[in-house]
């Protein structure tokens, strides 16, 4: 696909551009944010006469407002973002990658391999996430490559099973009974052949994901299992909630909360335009 049809896509699609606009905006305060950050986001602020700024409303030298121990909250958004996009963007490599190579096995060979990896995959969708994230905090520690490692362990199966599908239909197709006659290797046929016609459906899974992950940790880290060494939007929640400010301190709650909804928003949106970008029939 030529720059000018992707780009006709995109303007045509707004949604999916909204989408991109936003993903770019929120990466480019995760990529500036030493320098868009007014002050330490640990840091406690006092006015003139020595008095805490506790849950003080928004001002022009704190954008957002103050939390219960007179923190600034813009600051704390702000570095919440990378984060929130290093969970996003972490889990949809990784999910995307176990997924997709656990799909094209099960559904290239089939046989004991795919009823295998299939019960394996029921078995996963019986656990419940959180139960899940809490016993490995609680066995390997409070940590967010913990919380990664929980969401990357219970999200792979809808993608596997997805993809799986589409491999069992490509296989049977004549390009890949021509590479077989051929002599083509099973790794050949599978990374070389079947993977590249499912590649756009792993990417529309991997941007879901990131979605996905970002709820999740913001959730996992809301309940205070999140890394207490780093500051999440999950966190400020949590912060928010155990000060009981959520109804008092809307300022505190607002910021976090919407930046949620707007960076995830944008994973719905970019996974909707590149499944119709990548998928010529949905362009027809």
């Amino acid at each position: 696909m030529s720059l000018k049809q992707l780009s006709r896509l995109l303007l045509k699609d707004k949604l999916g551009l909204m989408g991109i606009i936003l993903l770019l905006f929120f990466i480019g305060v995760a990529v500036f944010a030493p320098q868009i950050i007014p002050y330490d986001p640990s840091e406690q602020h006092y006015n003139k006469s020595g008095d805490l700024l506790r849950m003080e409303p928004p001002s022009k030298d704190h954008f957002f407002g103050t939390t219960r121990l007179g923190r600034d909250v813009f600051s704390q958004v702000v570095a919440g973002t990378r984060v929130a996009l290093f969970v996003g963007f972490t889990c949809a490599v990784m999910v995307t990658v176990i997924g997709t190579v656990i799909a094209l096995v099960a559904g290239y060979f089939g046989g004991w391999i795919d009823d295998l990896l299939m019960r394996m995959t029921d078995i996963v969708y019986g656990i419940p996430f959180l139960p899940f994230a809490m016993i490995m905090v609680a066995v390997l520690g409070p940590s967010i490559w913990n919380i990664i490692i929980a969401i990357v362990l219970i999200s792979w199966r809808t993608t596997t099973r997805v993809i799986r599908s589409e491999v069992l239909t490509i296989k049977q197709r004549t390009f890949i009974q021509a590479a077989r006659l051929n002599g083509a290797s099973h790794g050949r046929i599978i990374f070389r052949h079947i993977a590249p016609n499912i590649l756009p459906l792993a990417l529309v899974f991997g941007s879901l994901a990131m979605g996905w992950a970002i709820v999740t940790e913001a959730s996992v880290s809301f309940l205070g299992y999140g890394d207490p060494m780093l500051i999440s939007w999950g966190k400020i929640l949590f912060d928010a909630y155990v000060a009981q400010a959520i109804t008092e301190a809307w300022w505190w709650v607002v910021p976090p909360g919407l930046a949620i909804t707007l960076l995830v928003m944008s994973g719905f949106f970019v996974s909707r335009s590149l499944e119709e970008i990548l998928n010529p029939r949905l362009r027809k």
